[in-house]
């Protein structure tokens, strides 16, 4: 795919390649296995050979991720209105508002943090747009932190591009194991934090048994206070009467 995609954008030039490469980032944006990185990286190859411009490859670059992420997340936005007026159905049924509810909690603590991992993953990259918008995060939030998650990829790409040029293939390969080496840190840092999370649980401390408190007083009796000194002797003359 990468090797078919480069030969096919290699050949365009002027805006038919600013146009090529912002339809790929778009069509990356909503999900198809295309990858986002090599297309950008073509772009700067492109810039390289002189059949584009440099500055503007990097812009059509950032706008072509921008658009194909907010298409994601305004489809996300849709898709929770048209489930919020669902009354039947397989989806309804899943889609309950308890879990919907859960589902907006966490994008209300941890959505930008999620968007801006999110954007360097392509495997759940659109999972996460689409759920963001169906969990009614502000756009405007989302495409903050989604455009500075992008600004630390889209120009490095298209620069990669162009300054190794000659060496266009192999930058392709480092672009895949780069991607490859961040699925794997990110894997182990989830699981690093879930498991800080649940060896940070402490169990709650043990509550006595009801009536536990009865059993004790009942059964340790408390100490009589001692008698004064004359009526202990007048209780001992009444025992010597009586014996």
């Amino acid at each position: 795919m990468e090797q078919f995609l480069l030969e096919f954008l290699g050949s365009a030039s002027g805006p038919v390649a600013y146009g090529l490469i912002f339809g790929v980032l778009l069509a990356c944006g909503l999900g198809f296995p295309l990858p986002e990185d090599v297309a950008l990286i073509t772009g700067g190859y492109l810039a390289y050979k002189g059949q584009a411009s440099l500055v503007v490859m990097m812009l059509v670059g950032f706008a072509g991720i921008l658009a194909g992420d907010s298409l994601v997340f305004l489809l996300g936005r849709m898709g929770r209105r048209a489930q919020g007026r669902m009354t039947k159905g397989l989806l309804a049924r899943h889609l309950t508002p308890e879990r919907i509810a859960k589902v907006e909690a966490q994008f209300a603590k941890r959505g930008p943090m999620m968007v801006m991992i999110a954007r360097f993953l392509p495997g759940v990259r659109a999972a996460t747009f689409f759920v963001a918008g169906g969990a009614q995060m502000s756009y405007w939030r989302f495409l903050v932190y989604d455009g500075l998650a992008a600004l630390l990829s889209a120009p490095l790409f298209v620069l990669a591009g162009h300054h190794f040029g000659k060496q266009i293939n192999h930058v392709i390969g480092w672009a895949e194991e780069f991607h490859t080496w961040l699925i794997g840190a990110t894997v182990v840092a989830i699981v690093g934090f879930a498991l800080k999370m649940a060896l940070g649980k402490k169990k709650p401390a043990a509550k006595p048994a009801e009536g536990a408190a009865e059993t004790v007083a009942t059964a340790v009796p408390f100490p009589q206070p001692p008698k004064a000194p004359a009526a202990q002797a007048r209780a001992e003359e009444e025992e010597r009467a009586l014996g």
